[in-house]
């Protein structure tokens, strides 16, 4: 077995390295428990290996290389180069001390994917926000954290924003429910300056806007917010993220997968048509 050369950062990397590793492991017949067990290790350790969870030690990839008949050092050679390029930090790493664990492997799969499809309720996505809409989410969900760690989280969030202008920006397609819109996060004028950005925002090639009305009742996604993420490799499956309390689930079963993006793409159907938006917005504006 050969491996793919890997585009994207880091994060990508290691969701690629993971799933060859899997591959070779289940080509071979041999169980997590005992690949675990072979790297001094337990079988959550490989089940998070598999999914890219986790940076990789060499040796602990050279052993599993061995366990699964990868000897000659020609076949080993693209997996550790792989393994380096996967514990490459990316720049948000540099504000772990600020953000949560379970946060960060987002931000990793969100700078490599070709293609992000987000249903939105109660804000509006973070890649759209401005500063003073970011600052006010912020604020009110860390209240009593201090003013210089909220400021570095509105920072990284605008940071975020910059795979949008970049020469290889990922499709955006995003469908917000109307209540996002009308709740006034950070005040009126705040929620209204946040809905004008929304509008010059519309002319972005690599943006599809759409709105789920009030006026439609219930629909596809009532269960909540969630976005998917595609990227531009085929060993790479997609990835389901789902924001909870304190946490995330990511998600990549090909069940799983599918039932969100089925759900998502009865969304799109029912939603504003995206010529049909800016006209929501402007509306919903006005009546701030």
């Amino acid at each position: 077995m050969t491996t793919a050369s890997a585009g994207g950062g880091p994060t990508v990397r290691r969701i690629m390295l993971g799933s060859q590793l899997r591959r070779l492991r289940e080509d071979k017949g041999v169980s997590r428990e005992d690949a675990g067990y072979h790297i001094r290790g337990s079988e959550s350790k490989i089940s998070r290996l598999e999914l890219g969870r986790v940076s990789f030690k060499e040796r602990d990839v050279e052993d599993l290389l061995t366990l699964y008949g990868v000897t000659e050092e020609a076949e080993r050679a693209p997996f550790m180069a792989l393994v380096r390029e996967a514990n490459q930090q990316g720049w948000w790493q540099s504000f772990s001390e600020v953000l949560p664990n379970w946060f960060q492997p987002y931000i990793g799969l969100e700078e490599s994917a070709s293609l992000i499809r987000t249903y939105e309720l109660q804000f509006i996505p973070g890649l759209l926000q401005t500063e003073e809409y970011a600052r006010a989410i912020i604020t009110q969900g860390n209240r009593g954290v201090p003013k210089e760690i909220i400021e570095t989280r509105v920072n990284v969030r605008m940071n975020r924003q910059k795979v949008l202008s970049r020469e290889n920006a990922p499709r955006l397609w995003v469908v917000i429910d109307e209540a996002a819109l009308r709740r006034p996060i950070g005040g009126v004028k705040t929620m209204k300056a946040q809905i004008e950005h929304l509008i010059d925002l519309m002319s972005t090639p690599s943006l599809t806007l759409q709105v789920m009305p009030f006026d439609f009742g219930g629909h596809a996604a009532e269960g909540g917010a969630f976005s998917i993420l595609r990227f531009p490799e085929p060993d790479i499956p997609d990835v389901v993220y789902i924001e909870v309390l304190g946490g995330a689930n990511y998600l990549d079963k090909r069940e799983e997968v599918d039932r969100y993006m089925e759900a998502m793409d009865r969304l799109a159907v029912d939603s504003t048509t995206p010529a049909r938006t800016a006209d929501v917005l402007k509306k919903i504006a006005g009546q701030l």
